[in-house]
Protein backbone atom coordinates (compact mmCIF):
# COMPACT_ATOMS: atom_id res chain seq x y z
CA UNK A 1 0.00 0.00 0.00
CA UNK A 2 2.78 2.97 0.73
CA UNK A 3 4.07 1.72 -3.01
CA UNK A 4 0.72 2.43 -4.29
CA UNK A 5 0.86 5.98 -2.56
CA UNK A 6 4.24 6.61 -3.36
CA UNK A 7 3.75 6.05 -7.08
CA UNK A 8 0.14 8.01 -6.68
CA UNK A 9 1.67 11.15 -5.41
CA UNK A 10 4.04 11.45 -8.23
CA UNK A 11 0.92 12.10 -10.27
CA UNK A 12 0.12 15.47 -10.11
CA UNK A 13 -3.09 15.27 -11.84
CA UNK A 14 -4.02 12.48 -9.53
CA UNK A 15 -3.45 14.56 -6.94
CA UNK A 16 -5.28 17.69 -8.16
CA UNK A 17 -8.04 15.23 -9.05
CA UNK A 18 -8.04 13.89 -5.45
CA UNK A 19 -7.91 17.65 -4.20
CA UNK A 20 -10.95 18.75 -6.46
CA UNK A 21 -12.92 15.60 -5.99
CA UNK A 22 -12.71 16.12 -1.91
CA UNK A 23 -13.55 19.60 -2.28
CA UNK A 24 -16.80 18.31 -4.21
CA UNK A 25 -17.63 15.69 -1.63
CA UNK A 26 -17.58 17.81 1.15
CA UNK A 27 -19.88 20.28 -0.46
CA UNK A 28 -22.53 17.41 -1.25
CA UNK A 29 -21.80 15.91 2.69
CA UNK A 30 -21.99 19.26 4.13
CA UNK A 31 -25.08 20.16 1.65
CA UNK A 32 -28.18 19.64 4.69
CA UNK A 33 -26.13 21.70 7.13
CA UNK A 34 -24.78 24.53 4.20
CA UNK A 35 -28.44 24.80 2.97
CA UNK A 36 -31.02 23.18 5.19
CA UNK A 37 -34.17 22.52 3.96
CA UNK A 38 -35.64 21.99 0.30
CA UNK A 39 -33.27 23.34 -2.74
CA UNK A 40 -36.65 23.94 -4.39
CA UNK A 41 -37.85 26.84 -1.84
CA UNK A 42 -37.93 30.43 -2.83
CA UNK A 43 -35.11 32.41 -1.18
CA UNK A 44 -35.27 35.90 -2.47
CA UNK A 45 -36.25 37.28 -5.95
CA UNK A 46 -35.70 35.83 -8.87
CA UNK A 47 -32.36 36.52 -11.18
CA UNK A 48 -30.84 38.10 -8.03
CA UNK A 49 -27.31 38.05 -9.04
CA UNK A 50 -24.51 36.23 -7.73
CA UNK A 51 -22.23 36.99 -5.56
CA UNK A 52 -24.90 39.63 -3.11
CA UNK A 53 -27.30 37.97 -0.48
CA UNK A 54 -27.14 34.76 -2.19
CA UNK A 55 -23.53 33.29 -2.84
CA UNK A 56 -24.58 32.00 -6.92
CA UNK A 57 -27.80 34.37 -6.74
CA UNK A 58 -30.93 32.99 -7.91
CA UNK A 59 -33.19 31.51 -10.32
CA UNK A 60 -36.36 32.14 -12.56
CA UNK A 61 -38.37 30.89 -9.66
CA UNK A 62 -36.34 33.12 -7.03
CA UNK A 63 -34.46 29.35 -6.11
CA UNK A 64 -30.79 29.60 -4.04
CA UNK A 65 -28.36 28.52 -7.21
CA UNK A 66 -25.58 27.37 -4.43
CA UNK A 67 -28.26 24.94 -2.66
CA UNK A 68 -28.72 23.55 -6.08
CA UNK A 69 -24.88 22.73 -6.72
CA UNK A 70 -24.61 21.46 -3.31
CA UNK A 71 -27.64 19.20 -3.10
CA UNK A 72 -27.02 18.29 -6.88
CA UNK A 73 -23.52 17.07 -6.17
CA UNK A 74 -25.16 14.83 -3.79
CA UNK A 75 -27.57 13.90 -6.99
CA UNK A 76 -24.86 12.93 -9.29
CA UNK A 77 -22.45 11.77 -7.29
CA UNK A 78 -24.78 9.19 -5.77
CA UNK A 79 -26.12 8.03 -9.08
CA UNK A 80 -22.43 7.64 -10.16
CA UNK A 81 -21.27 6.05 -7.59
CA UNK A 82 -24.51 3.55 -7.50
CA UNK A 83 -24.72 3.08 -11.53
CA UNK A 84 -20.81 2.63 -11.95
CA UNK A 85 -20.98 -0.48 -8.89
CA UNK A 86 -23.94 -1.93 -10.52
CA UNK A 87 -22.04 -1.84 -13.67
CA UNK A 88 -18.74 -3.11 -12.58
CA UNK A 89 -20.50 -6.14 -10.90
CA UNK A 90 -22.71 -7.41 -13.91
CA UNK A 91 -19.66 -6.65 -16.14
CA UNK A 92 -17.12 -8.44 -13.71
CA UNK A 93 -19.08 -11.60 -13.22
CA UNK A 94 -20.16 -11.45 -16.73
CA UNK A 95 -16.30 -11.05 -18.40
CA UNK A 96 -14.94 -13.36 -15.51
CA UNK A 97 -17.47 -16.61 -16.69
CA UNK A 98 -16.98 -16.02 -20.70
CA UNK A 99 -13.38 -15.56 -20.18
CA UNK A 100 -12.87 -18.92 -17.76
CA UNK A 101 -14.72 -21.27 -19.06
CA UNK A 102 -14.37 -20.23 -23.15
CA UNK A 103 -16.70 -22.55 -25.26
CA UNK A 104 -20.38 -22.17 -25.29
CA UNK A 105 -20.47 -19.52 -22.72
CA UNK A 106 -17.97 -17.16 -24.00
CA UNK A 107 -19.97 -17.38 -26.91
CA UNK A 108 -23.51 -16.76 -25.51
CA UNK A 109 -22.14 -14.03 -22.86
CA UNK A 110 -20.08 -11.98 -25.43
CA UNK A 111 -22.84 -12.34 -27.94
CA UNK A 112 -24.87 -10.76 -25.58
CA UNK A 113 -22.93 -8.15 -24.76
CA UNK A 114 -22.03 -7.12 -28.33
CA UNK A 115 -26.58 -7.14 -28.75
CA UNK A 116 -25.59 -4.27 -25.96
CA UNK A 117 -23.08 -2.44 -27.64
CA UNK A 118 -24.62 -2.37 -30.86
CA UNK A 119 -27.29 0.25 -29.40
CA UNK A 120 -26.35 3.89 -29.10
CA UNK A 121 -25.77 4.03 -25.38
CA UNK A 122 -27.30 7.40 -24.69
CA UNK A 123 -30.38 6.71 -26.95
CA UNK A 124 -30.83 3.51 -25.08
CA UNK A 125 -30.35 5.31 -21.60
CA UNK A 126 -33.36 7.42 -22.67
CA UNK A 127 -35.61 4.47 -23.65
CA UNK A 128 -35.02 2.60 -20.38
CA UNK A 129 -35.51 6.00 -17.86
CA UNK A 130 -38.84 7.09 -20.43
CA UNK A 131 -40.16 3.33 -20.26
CA UNK A 132 -39.41 2.81 -16.42
CA UNK A 133 -40.57 6.40 -15.44
CA UNK A 134 -38.38 8.78 -14.29
CA UNK A 135 -36.48 8.41 -10.98
CA UNK A 136 -33.09 7.64 -9.11
CA UNK A 137 -33.35 4.17 -9.23
CA UNK A 138 -34.31 3.82 -12.92
CA UNK A 139 -31.28 6.23 -13.66
CA UNK A 140 -29.46 4.28 -11.86
CA UNK A 141 -30.40 1.05 -13.66
CA UNK A 142 -30.46 2.99 -17.14
CA UNK A 143 -27.15 4.03 -16.61
CA UNK A 144 -25.59 0.78 -15.30
CA UNK A 145 -27.62 -1.35 -18.13
CA UNK A 146 -25.36 0.80 -20.94
CA UNK A 147 -22.11 0.60 -18.88
CA UNK A 148 -21.44 -3.05 -18.49
CA UNK A 149 -20.48 -4.17 -21.61
CA UNK A 150 -17.10 -2.25 -21.51
CA UNK A 151 -16.03 -4.01 -18.37
CA UNK A 152 -17.34 -7.49 -19.39
CA UNK A 153 -15.20 -7.23 -22.42
CA UNK A 154 -12.05 -5.95 -20.49
CA UNK A 155 -12.43 -8.42 -17.26
CA UNK A 156 -12.84 -11.03 -20.08
CA UNK A 157 -9.52 -10.06 -21.69
CA UNK A 158 -7.61 -10.41 -18.24
CA UNK A 159 -8.83 -13.47 -17.85
CA UNK A 160 -8.16 -14.96 -21.14
CA UNK A 161 -4.44 -13.90 -20.34
CA UNK A 162 -4.64 -15.22 -16.85
CA UNK A 163 -6.25 -18.58 -17.51
CA UNK A 164 -3.04 -20.59 -18.95
CA UNK A 165 -0.66 -19.37 -16.16
CA UNK A 166 1.01 -21.40 -14.36
CA UNK A 167 -0.42 -20.73 -10.93
CA UNK A 168 -3.82 -21.17 -12.38
CA UNK A 169 -3.31 -24.58 -13.50
CA UNK A 170 -1.30 -25.26 -10.62
CA UNK A 171 -4.84 -24.68 -8.50
CA UNK A 172 -6.61 -26.21 -11.26
CA UNK A 173 -4.44 -29.51 -10.43
CA UNK A 174 -4.56 -29.62 -6.20
CA UNK A 175 -8.48 -29.67 -7.19
CA UNK A 176 -9.52 -26.09 -6.12
CA UNK A 177 -13.31 -25.23 -7.04
CA UNK A 178 -13.90 -22.86 -10.25
CA UNK A 179 -15.27 -20.16 -7.73
CA UNK A 180 -12.31 -20.27 -5.45
CA UNK A 181 -9.97 -20.17 -8.87
CA UNK A 182 -12.02 -17.24 -10.08
CA UNK A 183 -12.59 -14.98 -7.17
CA UNK A 184 -9.93 -16.09 -4.89
CA UNK A 185 -6.70 -16.43 -7.06
CA UNK A 186 -7.67 -14.59 -11.18
CA UNK A 187 -9.66 -11.77 -9.85
CA UNK A 188 -7.14 -10.38 -7.39
CA UNK A 189 -4.68 -10.19 -10.18
CA UNK A 190 -7.15 -8.27 -12.47
CA UNK A 191 -8.33 -5.85 -10.30
CA UNK A 192 -5.85 -3.10 -11.53
CA UNK A 193 -7.76 -2.34 -15.25
CA UNK A 194 -11.04 -2.72 -13.43
CA UNK A 195 -10.68 -0.27 -10.45
CA UNK A 196 -9.17 2.44 -13.26
CA UNK A 197 -11.80 1.59 -15.74
CA UNK A 198 -14.71 1.70 -12.45
CA UNK A 199 -13.00 5.00 -11.87
CA UNK A 200 -13.94 6.21 -15.33
CA UNK A 201 -16.99 5.06 -15.88
CA UNK A 202 -17.87 7.11 -12.65
CA UNK A 203 -17.43 10.54 -14.72
CA UNK A 204 -19.82 8.85 -17.69
CA UNK A 205 -22.36 7.68 -15.49
CA UNK A 206 -22.50 11.85 -14.07
CA UNK A 207 -22.51 13.34 -17.86
CA UNK A 208 -25.67 10.91 -18.86
CA UNK A 209 -27.24 11.44 -15.90
CA UNK A 210 -26.58 15.35 -16.74
CA UNK A 211 -28.02 15.17 -19.50
CA UNK A 212 -30.89 13.24 -18.84
CA UNK A 213 -31.73 15.82 -16.16
CA UNK A 214 -31.43 18.34 -18.99
CA UNK A 215 -33.78 16.46 -20.97
CA UNK A 216 -36.41 16.46 -18.69
CA UNK A 217 -36.13 13.01 -17.68
CA UNK A 218 -34.30 13.23 -14.21
CA UNK A 219 -36.57 12.45 -10.93
CA UNK A 220 -38.69 15.32 -10.58
CA UNK A 221 -38.11 15.23 -6.41
CA UNK A 222 -34.60 15.72 -6.60
CA UNK A 223 -32.49 18.84 -7.35
CA UNK A 224 -29.57 18.19 -9.98
CA UNK A 225 -26.83 19.78 -12.08
CA UNK A 226 -28.71 18.70 -15.55
CA UNK A 227 -32.19 20.38 -14.25
CA UNK A 228 -30.77 23.53 -13.49
CA UNK A 229 -28.89 23.90 -16.74
CA UNK A 230 -32.02 23.10 -18.37
CA UNK A 231 -34.74 24.92 -16.80
CA UNK A 232 -31.98 27.86 -17.47
CA UNK A 233 -30.93 27.77 -20.63
CA UNK A 234 -33.50 30.07 -22.10
CA UNK A 235 -32.48 32.60 -20.07
CA UNK A 236 -28.68 32.36 -21.05
CA UNK A 237 -28.19 35.95 -22.02
CA UNK A 238 -29.81 37.46 -19.02
CA UNK A 239 -28.97 35.05 -16.53
CA UNK A 240 -25.58 33.31 -17.26
CA UNK A 241 -25.02 32.24 -13.77
CA UNK A 242 -28.02 30.09 -14.07
CA UNK A 243 -26.49 27.48 -16.73
CA UNK A 244 -22.57 28.53 -16.44
CA UNK A 245 -21.82 27.65 -12.71
CA UNK A 246 -23.46 23.90 -12.50
CA UNK A 247 -21.94 23.57 -15.83
CA UNK A 248 -19.09 24.22 -14.55
CA UNK A 249 -19.55 22.16 -11.55
CA UNK A 250 -20.03 18.81 -14.23
CA UNK A 251 -16.56 20.19 -16.14
CA UNK A 252 -14.41 20.30 -12.36
CA UNK A 253 -16.41 16.96 -11.24
CA UNK A 254 -15.81 14.60 -14.62
CA UNK A 255 -12.23 16.49 -15.02
CA UNK A 256 -10.95 15.62 -11.33
CA UNK A 257 -12.68 11.50 -11.52
CA UNK A 258 -10.97 11.57 -14.94
CA UNK A 259 -7.23 12.98 -13.82
CA UNK A 260 -8.15 10.86 -10.34
CA UNK A 261 -8.15 7.83 -13.34
CA UNK A 262 -4.78 8.66 -14.95
CA UNK A 263 -3.05 8.56 -11.39
CA UNK A 264 -4.25 5.39 -10.68
CA UNK A 265 -3.39 3.93 -14.11
CA UNK A 266 0.23 5.27 -13.34
CA UNK A 267 0.04 4.10 -9.78
CA UNK A 268 -1.24 0.56 -10.94
CA UNK A 269 0.09 -0.26 -14.11
CA UNK A 270 2.95 -2.44 -13.98
CA UNK A 271 4.09 -1.55 -17.71
CA UNK A 272 4.21 2.18 -16.58
CA UNK A 273 6.13 1.20 -13.31
CA UNK A 274 8.98 -0.35 -15.47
Amino acid sequence: MKRFWRRFVRSRGGVLGVAILAVVLAVATAAPVLFPGSPFRRVDRPFAPPFGRQLFGTDVLGRDVAAGIAHGARTSLTIGVLATSVAVLVGTVMGALAGYYGGWIDDLLMRTTEFFQTIPTFLFAILLVAILAPSVASIVFAIAVVNWPAVARLVRGEFLAMRGREFVQACVCLGMTDGRVIFRHILPNCLSPIIVTGSLSVATAILIESALSFLGLGDPNVMSWGFMIGAGRTFLRSAWWLCTIPGAAILLTVLAINLLGEGLNDALNPRLQR
